[in-house]
């Protein structure tokens, strides 16, 4: 109910919003040339000029509950898929420069729009466009979009500047939806329009790239000087600040995509269809692997560091400890530092095939390295608790040192061991700073829960992001519970062998 109302109310407000007269788009030559004015601002436009004449209730949009799909009955299509990239990466994708981009997903997108500054450019896919008017029987529409084939939008034909109008709208509405207090499109932003899949802005020195496969079942949108450089830069002679991007598909109302409210159980079920499961896996292939590694790894340090001089005792301490203490992002930068592509140690995984950096044993290694310390100092704290005059009572009846450590020193410290290991399977678990600086967000390869959650959560999906956080949530719970259970047998049994 409150949804129905928070949605009621801010269409009003944007439906409003709207009202404020809109001026002309781009005649098709200055489109071409990347010389496009199109823009809707709060000044008054020429009669009958630009989107001003089109008429577009905003006010009948409605969103459904997950902020994907929006739908008017006056408008010759709806939208389906809207997600908000807050943020992008301006990292080499597969190893090349692209600029910065923002990632769409796993599919392509009927219209893509990228805010910078205080303009932005808006992607419509022409041929989808013709295929979903023709559908709705705007045949007029679907051929001046058909004709559309060299980046250049006519809207003489007042269908068309319906048509764009509607588009406009409706981004408006789903964009104030995920905005979460930041900028979003409103009056007074410029709005530069193409149907290419690469656009040169002349004027800002700028190539945006659409619907590119930069990486095998991923899709991006870049943002690039003409001459290739880093727009991010300050000192770049093309700086620009680029916003946010958005990505939706078109879609008629016979495909019935707009998710009509439902009740609980459906409405959750529909979540879960939709819901992009990598990053569990992920996070369980991850995790399970870091948890093995570090469980044998952290025994060994805690039993070896025991059988040195107490001075190098106290400098090899130092060392497997300084992971606990530092910040995630500061152990990232470290590792990025020793084993990025630069380094001998980098360029020699390289060599032999096996590229570390920004792939998925990168998030293990992330792991590893900051919960390791965690397992070494239980583990330790554990065997030197241990009676030493036992270990040495073990040693006159002739047992070597492995049967002491895995017949004596591990039972008796099982339990400090078992809390060890449920701390640094939590610490693997949530780790989040040093893995995005070592490993990236890389969708089905290193984009783990932690990552997914912050993304999600900047890209305006707050829904997706409480899921993961229920999700961790419970699973850490039935681990440590898991842990604490297997520990109390444990300890029974052993208070029984030692009753007996």
């Amino acid at each position: 109910m409150h949804s129905r109302i928070a949605t009621l109310i801010s269409t009003i407000i944007l439906g409003i919003a709207l009202a404020v007269p809109i001026s002309a788009f781009a005649s098709e030559a200055e489109a071409a040339s990347g010389q496009a004015s199109s823009f809707f601002s709060d000044t008054t436009a020429e009669a009958g000029a630009g989107l001003a004449s089109a008429p577009v209730d905003a006010g009948s949009i409605e969103i459904d509950e997950g902020g994907a799909d929006a739908v008017a009955s006056a408008a010759p299509l709806d939208i389906a898929q809207f997600v908000r990239a807050q943020k992008g990466s301006n990292r080499p994708v597969d190893g090349v420069y692209r600029g910065y981009a923002y990632l769409q997903g796993a599919e392509r997108n009927d219209v893509c729009l990228v805010a910078v500054d205080d303009y932005a450019v808006l992607y419509v896919d022409a041929a989808e466009l013709a295929a979903r008017t023709e559908t709705q029987g705007w045949g007029e529409t679907a051929r001046s979009f058909r004709d559309a084939s060299d980046g250049a939008i006519s809207i003489d034909d007042p269908a068309v500047k319906t048509e764009l109008s509607w588009i406009v709208a409706y981004l408006q509405a789903l964009d104030a939806a995920a905005a979460n207090g930041s900028m979003n499109i409103g009056p007074g932003l410029r709005l530069f329009v193409t149907t290419e899949e690469s656009f040169d802005l002349n004027d800002a020195g700028l190539r945006f790239s659409f619907n590119q496969e930069y990486v095998p079942g991923s899709f991006y949108t870049s943002v690039v000087g003409i001459d290739g450089s880093d727009v991010t830069d300050g000192a770049s002679g093309v700086h620009a600040e680029l916003r946010y991007a958005d990505f939706c598909n078109t879609a008629s109302w016979a495909e019935g995509t707009f998710a009509a409210e439902t009740d609980a159980i459906g409405a959750f079920k529909a979540f879960l269809s939709d819901l992009d499961w990598s990053p569990l896996w992920v996070t369980l292939k991850t995790t399970g692997t870091a948890i093995a590694i570090v469980f044998i790894l952290g025994l060994l340090a805690a039993w070896w560091s025991l059988r040195i001089p107490s001075r190098a005792q106290d400098i090899a301490d130092s060392i497997f400890t300084i992971p606990m203490v530092l910040p995630p992002t500061v152990c990232g930068f470290v590792l990025l530092l020793l084993l990025g592509k630069n380094t001998p140690v980098g360029q020699w995984f390289i060599d032999v095939g096996f590229p570390l950096i920004f792939s998925w044993p990168a998030t293990v290694l992330a792991a590893v390295v900051v919960s390791f310390p965690l397992m070494y100092r239980s583990a330790r704290g554990a065997f030197e608790s241990i009676d030493r005059t036992m270990l040495d009572a073990a040693r006159t009846l002739g047992w070597s040192e492995g049967r002491i450590f895995f017949k004596l020193m591990l039972p008796l410290a099982w339990s400090s061991i078992a809390a060890g290991t449920v701390l640094a399977f939590a610490r693997a678990l949530g780790e989040f700073g040093a893995t995005l600086f070592l490993a990236g967000n890389y969708v089905g390869v290193t984009r783990t829960i932690p990552i997914a959650i912050y993304f999600e959560w900047m890209n305006g999906n707050t829904d997706v992001a409480l899921f993961w956080t229920a999700v961790i949530i419970a699973f850490s719970f039935l681990v440590i519970l898991f842990i604490n259970l297997w520990s109390r047998r444990t300890t029974r049994y052993r208070r029984r062998v030692q009753d007996a």
